[in-house]
């Protein structure tokens, strides 16, 4: 992190700031925290992402949900699936997408439950 040398940093409490910097996550695990949230905060991508909270989907009918192509959509979920957020499984010539575990869910559901509060 960059910091202004020219001006004296003011601490009102150290033990906190050091408890704090001891505690902090690793910078490549807030890069990644971070790119989740930037994804997410796509209208097109949560859309799809809360439809999936329930039940897999296939490509067409997210599109048919979301009002995107079908093109559109499987460029989203392939984001999607690189960030881990959701899995694939094929049946034939369809490939389902799903959540990729109850971790998504329990984070889609808290932020659900604090924008309703």
């Amino acid at each position: 992190m960059d910091q202004d040398n020219s001006m004296p940093l003011r601490i009102v409490n150290a033990d906190r700031v050091k408890t704090a910097r001891r505690e902090a996550s690793p910078e490549d695990e807030l890069l990644r925290l971070a790119t989740i949230y930037q994804v997410l905060g796509d209208p097109s991508r949560l859309k799809i992402v809360m439809a999936l909270r329930r039940e897999e989907m296939c490509v067409c009918d997210l599109a048919a949900l979301t009002g995107i192509s079908e093109s559109a959509v499987s460029h989203q979920m392939r984001r999607l699936k690189d960030l881990a957020l959701v899995k694939t499984r094929r049946d034939g010539q369809v490939v389902y997408y799903a959540l990729d575990d109850k971790h998504v869910v329990l984070l889609l559901d808290i932020g659900l439950r604090h924008v309703r509060e």
